[in-house]
């Protein structure tokens, strides 16, 4: 048997969410689950699922179809109990797409653009004050952090402070956060006029949280290597990631 990732009290936890989003509780609701967290974790193709969790192609078909009604970013969101939004960390971290994740053309949306490192997604994430992601957004790799901030932000309206480093350093961007009644702490660059005399240096310190978060859900490879085609499945996998780390909270 491949090693699982639930124990009975996780999944007696996340099972109340999954019906709560209107999934058919099934014998194999479990198995089903763990087949989806064993391939973000271990990257294989579908077609290589152990056949411990059923049919691969079974398990598959349903990861689809629950990523088509969005229902792996719900469950994610629904695990946000209380979070800590006095300091909210933001940043952006690549992730390098499989050649078979950036093949055919596809008319629907995929999130692939072209970086140094070649075929590259990028992903944006947002952690409160304990390092938990609370929010994130799928951007081809070719697209800047200051481009993708101003959505990620729009999902933090309850954020009292929030914490980036100079690659966010932009006057639209520290009007933007005011503007939803919250304060920056962005350094400036060595080149701004106005320098970082005002810069919170204290507070500044802890952005190694939103890093940590990162190394945390690079730990799954289908996280840190993206091998799904579609934007809708890889931020599928994401929100499950982002979501098992809420589980134990």
């Amino acid at each position: 048997m491949p090693r699982l990732m639930l124990s009975n009290e996780l999944w007696s936890k996340l099972e109340k969410i999954l019906l709560q989003h209107t999934i058919y509780n099934k014998p194999d609701l479990r198995i089903t689950v763990e087949g989806m967290f064993y391939r973000m974790r271990v990257g294989c193709p579908w077609r290589d699922l152990p056949s411990a969790f059923g049919e691969w192609n079974s398990v598959y078909k349903r990861f689809n179809a629950w990523s088509v009604a969005g229902k792996w970013l719900n469950i994610f969101k629904a695990l946000l109990i209380d979070p800590d939004f006095e300091w909210v960390f933001i940043d952006g971290s690549y992730a390098k797409a499989h050649q078979h994740s950036a093949g055919a053309a596809s008319d629907q949306s995929e999130a692939i653009g072209k970086s140094r490192a070649g075929n590259t997604s990028k992903i944006h994430l947002a952690v409160d004050a304990y390092g938990l992601p609370i929010a994130f957004e799928i951007t081809g790799g070719e697209i800047n952090d200051c481009t993708a901030a101003p959505e990620l932000i729009a999902q933090l309206p309850s954020a009292e402070v929030i914490i980036a480093d100079k690659g966010y350093d932009s006057e639209y961007l520290r009007g933007l956060i005011s503007a939803q009644g919250a304060r920056s702490v962005i350094p400036r660059k060595r080149n701004s006029i106005k320098g970082n005399v005002d810069l919170d240096r204290g507070l500044y310190c802890y952005r190694h949280l939103v890093e940590n978060a990162f190394a945390r859900l690079k730990h799954y490879r289908a996280v840190a290597f993206r091998y799904d085609k579609l934007k809708r499945n890889y931020e599928s996998v994401i929100a499950m990631a982002c979501a098992f780390l809420w589980l134990p909270m």
